[in-house]
């Protein structure tokens, strides 16, 4: 992958808007906090989920109770793709969303 670092960046800063407009959208209890290029999502129960840029590696990871997962960013298919085991970024949110915060939240377009 040969992103350049402003494309990069930018592509962070879209991923990490649009997830905070999706939970911005939805009636579950959580605390948004965008500082320094880490997004932090703190569930009700405690839990956190985290996103945040790794500029020398061009990669999103992503860090919630279940474990760490790094994301590098496919330009043909238009996404970010965990490097371990290809899931898309939106299916994992959704997945981990459903797992901390008990409630299924759609992020088909991440």
């Amino acid at each position: 992958m040969s992103l350049s670092e402003a494309r990069y960046h930018d592509l962070v800063d879209a991923v990490q808007e649009s997830v905070e407009d999706v939970f911005d959208d939805t009636s579950m209890d959580v605390d948004l906090e965008n500082s320094g290029g880490v997004l932090t999502v703190r569930f009700d129960n405690g839990s956190q989920l985290i996103l945040s840029r790794q500029p020398a590696l061009r990669q999103l990871w992503v860090a919630a109770r279940s474990g760490g997962f790094h994301f590098d960013y496919d330009e043909g298919g238009q996404l970010w793709l965990c490097d371990a085991s290809g899931e898309r970024l939106g299916e994992l949110l959704s997945r981990v969303t459903l797992e901390q915060g008990g409630e299924a939240l759609e992020f088909e377009d991440i």
